[in-house]
């Protein structure tokens, strides 16, 4: 009874599992445990290189008084969007204006003498013919008019001087994009000039928006290397570089800009340097602050491709299982790309001829070393945007 037991165990793992041995079961040894290999899928890609870097304004303003005095009005509420010109705050112009009144009158007043002293060295000409009045005379009501010029000219400088101040009491927007919130009520003295005027508020430009981020010494010489390719200055080559953006939740990269901005040196200590896209933020959500994660152009070429589920963690280490002539598990380390077609690059560590696990290593028999029954199995690409 016990015999044929065995013999129909015998005759079920047989069918289960045709390449094991019968000499394997005749031992009581366990089945070899099945699974799918195929060779990496070989095409031809975009390659892309990617960065983490932050989002930055591409113009940043502090908007500060030119002149002192108290806060008459606010014209914006906090965080609004305002176009270069519009209106922000309103200093109390009353004594500004007052000055405007008496620089007029300073004009009016220098006008006057002016015509006075005009009419003078007309009537003192006149008289010289007559050698009624005295070459020193002459020479000196010709001096007097000289001065009453001058004194014309500063007064018309003072009234432009009291107009543009009068100018400065409205506050005015001096680029587009969204400001901060108000530092100062209405009502608070505030001080203007060149040197400790009073903070208002903050602009940032939107749009367009900039993403800086680090090249490694590595990828600039890369980089450069292809620019001397192209027969073009490192310059020349890195403005335009498409570029794609995405930020921490998000999955497509869907945000489009290029590369406008390479710096003119490494940093000695980090050994990399700073480079910057541009991006149009027409919809204004990205904001100056952001981390985010960027796609750098880095040209064409072939490349293997496997599944994301084909690919085991050891640790800090990428794992690819293959299976060797013997039907064992053989664990190659490998450096991965970018996604591609829906598949993951193998940067390298991988060979086209190998034949990797894709299926079968959620069991724990698969493992290094292990026989396995190996079964041809296909990697499928996606269609590619």
């Amino acid at each position: 009874m016990i015999r044929r037991r065995s013999s129909r165990v015998f005759v079920a793992l047989a069918v289960l599992f045709p390449g094991l041995s019968a000499m394997a079961l005749a031992q009581g040894a366990p089945p070899a445990p099945p699974v799918s290999v195929s060779e990496p899928l070989a095409k031809r890609i975009v390659n892309w290189d990617e960065f983490t870097g932050r989002f930055e304004a591409s113009e940043q303003v502090e908007v500060r008084a030119r002149v002192s005095g108290f806060l008459d009005k606010v014209h914006f509420r906090d965080g609004d969007l305002v176009k270069a010109g519009d209106l922000l705050f309103t200093i109390d112009q009353r004594p500004y204006a007052l000055a405007v009144d008496a620089a007029r009158a300073e004009v009016a007043r220098a006008k006057a003498q002016v015509d006075l002293t005009q009419n003078e060295v007309e009537r003192a000409e006149a008289l010289t013919q007559n050698r009624t009045i005295t070459a020193r005379d002459i020479d000196q009501r010709r001096a007097n008019l000289n001065s009453a010029l001058a004194s014309h000219q500063a007064a018309e400088a003072n009234l432009k001087t009291a107009e543009l101040n009068l100018e400065w009491t409205q506050v005015k927007a001096p680029l587009t994009g969204r400001l901060s919130n108000r530092r100062v009520d209405v009502g608070n003295l505030i001080a203007g000039g060149q040197s400790g005027a009073t903070l208002l508020t903050t602009i940032v430009a939107v749009s367009p928006i900039y993403f800086t981020f680090d090249l490694s010494e590595a990828d600039y010489l890369r980089y450069s290397r292809l620019a001397s390719l192209r027969r073009e200055s490192t310059d020349q080559s890195e403005k335009g570089t498409p570029a794609m953006v995405r930020l921490a939740d998000e999955r497509e990269w869907t945000r489009k800009g290029s590369v406008d901005f390479i710096d003119n040196a490494l940093n000695a200590r980090s050994a990399t340097i700073r480079g910057r896209t541009v991006f149009a933020n027409q919809d204004q959500f990205l904001t100056p602050g952001t981390f985010g994660r960027m796609r750098l152009f880095a040209g064409e070429g072939d490349a293997l491709l496997v599944p994301d589920s084909a690919i085991v963690s050891d640790q800090a280490r990428k794992i690819l299982l293959t299976v060797g002539p013997d039907n064992k598990v053989v664990p190659k380390p490998v450096e991965l790309g970018q996604m591609a077609y829906g598949l993951r690059v193998v940067r390298s560590g991988l060979d086209a001829k190998d034949k990797v696990i894709v299926n079968g290593l959620a069991n724990p028999m698969v493992r290094p070393g292990a026989a396995v029954t190996p079964n041809p199995g296909e990697i499928k690409a996606a269609a590619q945007p």
